[in-house]
């Protein structure tokens, strides 16, 4: 057979060359292989594929196109699938404490087949939330030549002449609950809010994370932002197959590509770009499986020095395709190359660096400021993400402060013993303005899986409460806006302080000094810690039961550590 001349290390030759591995070669031909293409390196196309919603249901198709670009790089490629939980469809129900599971889940099945049947490359095809963060995962704990495609964001809908999305049917459902609009209406919301395949057209959660692969290198320059029906994302396919087998000949491994440098560069791109909550979990998961610390300390710091540029709801008035049509992901990465905010040496999976893949990339000549920024003249001038501290939240809560104006909130707390409750109190008016809506036990052991929040904070954005805050140890949809903090560490579940508030308690947010507390004495507090009890856990059984015994807290990215 013919002999690889590039740099990788394959593992295919040691599992189907030479006479003892003749029955394995059996196989490989009764899938179509021939004698050239089993002597060729072996890459897997994974593909998080599903018909449960719009986000991953073309991805099948895409994977084909991958392959054509294996092909003609010299490579044989092999696709096999991974799992989706669609966020959406799973929101407000018991089908959401699956979602955070499923990265988890993902990232595990990727590592299964890919070592099973000992691939030497990996193409990684995603589009809803979790199905990113866990390719890339799974990437990340495999090491060996890899690369990301997004699947790409749906276009946006049209309704009484302004742009919607998805989050506009949530949050028609709160006015509705209130009598501020009617039934139809919302019908005419729900046509018009997702006209197309492909993931939610904001910079909700899968338009983040797609970014954010960018950014990290491990996605070829301006894939990120075109959408699921461009013909450009049928390119971006084929090339992502073709620059796989440029790795394989370079030996470029995910781990040369995602360094810390370039963990830095996906934060400060996040920042930037005021994307989702959501990342904060993700982004120190990735590094977890990349073998590097990340902490909230690390946001934090990242955020106080890079402004707030891209105007992308739902904290601006812009969606994916809109920041397309002006030069997608890469604009915003050149303003902040130039400002000296992005470590621009770090090798990217175009095996050039990042100041050289930016500067090859070709920009549209078109108008861009009314929807990113110079960094001479941001929006905001931190970035769109805080990280809270205090005596509620002693290792660490976040806020989205791109999608609100309030820094300073002081108010009396609501308590929910879960989602449900609080979407109930709200549909009934027990919440008032001026509240703080405590919900707990949310968390990620305690749901179990870290529900998002979307449905309650939806629900009071649409009824009008504009001067409610809401403080959590789940999380949010990247579609949420307003006072919204989420991410609570300690959790409920194992005794933080969230577990010992009590209705009629006064917290207290302060965003410039990066606090969230509760305003009861430390003895008080001490007290009702010493009659707290955990509650029973919710599942005994099955996947959320194995899931809650194995995850750590959101601030650690709620990863899932072995227990020796």
């Amino acid at each position: 057979m013919e002999k690889f001349e590039g740099k990788a290390e394959l593992r295919s030759p040691a599992r189907y060359h030479g006479i003892l591995n003749a029955p394995h070669r059996a196989f490989l031909r009764s899938v179509g292989l021939t004698d050239s293409d089993i002597a060729k390196p072996l890459v897997a196309v994974s593909v998080a594929w599903s018909e449960a919603g719009p986000c991953n249901a073309h991805t099948l198709g895409l994977a084909q196109l991958v392959k054509e670009g294996v092909r003609t790089g010299g490579a044989s490629p092999l696709a096999f699938p991974t799992i989706v939980v669609n966020d959406n469809i799973g929101m407000g129900t018991e089908g959401m404490r699956y979602s955070l599971v499923s990265r988890e889940v993902i990232a595990d099945t990727i590592e299964a087949q890919f070592n099973a049947h000992a691939f030497d490359g990996l193409v990684g095809i995603a589009g809803c939330d979790k199905t990113e963060p866990g390719t890339l995962m799974g990437m990340a704990r495999l090491n060996v030549p890899s690369i990301y495609l997004y699947a790409g964001s749906a276009e946006p809908g049209f309704y009484m002449g302004r742009e919607v999305t998805i989050e506009d049917v949530h949050e028609a459902i709160g006015a509705y609950l209130k009598g501020r609009v009617t039934e139809q209406d919302v019908y005419d919301v729900e046509r018009a809010s997702h006209p197309t395949l492909g993931t939610c057209a904001g910079l909700f959660t899968a338009n983040t994370m797609a970014s954010i692969a960018e950014a990290l290198g491990m996605a070829l320059p301006g894939s990120a932002s075109p959408t699921a029906t461009s013909s450009r994302r049928a390119y971006y396919a084929r090339e992502s197959g073709v620059a796989l087998t440029r790795l394989l000949e370079l030996g470029i491994k995910s781990r040369d590509v995602m360094t810390f440098e370039a963990f830095e560069n996906a934060i400060t791109l996040l920042m930037a770009m005021g994307g989702s909550t959501n990342a904060v979990l993700h982004l120190p998961a990735i590094a977890y499986e990349a073998g590097i610390k990340l902490t909230l300390d690390d946001f934090e710091r990242i955020g106080k020095r890079t402004p707030y540029i891209a105007s992308l709801k739902p904290g601006g008035d812009f969606v994916m395709a809109d920041l397309d049509k002006v030069g997608g992901v890469p604009l915003v990465m050149k303003k902040l190359l130039d400002a000296g905010l992005l470590h621009g040496d770090v090798v990217t999976v175009t095996g050039k660096t990042l100041r050289q893949s930016l500067t090859e990339y070709r920009l549209p000549q078109v108008r861009h400021d009314h929807i990113v920024r110079e960094v001479s003249r941001p929006i905001k001038s931190r970035g769109g993400i805080v990280i809270l501290k205090g005596s509620l939240a002693p290792e660490g809560a976040v806020i989205k402060v791109a999608a609100t104006s309030i820094s300073r909130f002081r108010g009396k707390a609501r308590v929910y013993d879960g989602e449900e409750a609080a979407f109930k109190g709200v549909r009934s008016n027990e919440v008032k303005e001026g509240e703080v809506v405590v919900i707990r036990y949310e968390g990620p052991k305690g749901a179990p899986g870290m529900p998002e929040m979307l449905r309650v904070t939806s629900a009071i954005v649409g009824a009008g409460l504009e001067n409610v805050m809401m403080v959590t140890d789940g999380r949010f949809s990247g579609a949420t806006r307003g006072p919204m903090i989420g991410h609570v560490a300690p959790e409920a579940m194992v005794g933080g302080p969230i577990a010992l508030v009590r209705d009629g308690d006064e917290i207290s947010l302060d965003v410039e000094s990066n606090r969230l507390d509760i305003l009861v004495p430390e003895e008080e507090l001490k007290a009702r810690a010493r009659d707290w009890r955990a509650p029973e856990p919710k599942y005994r059984t099955g996947l959320l039961a194995k899931y809650a015994s194995l995850v750590t807290q959101a601030s650690q990215g709620a990863v899932t550590t072995p227990r020796w």
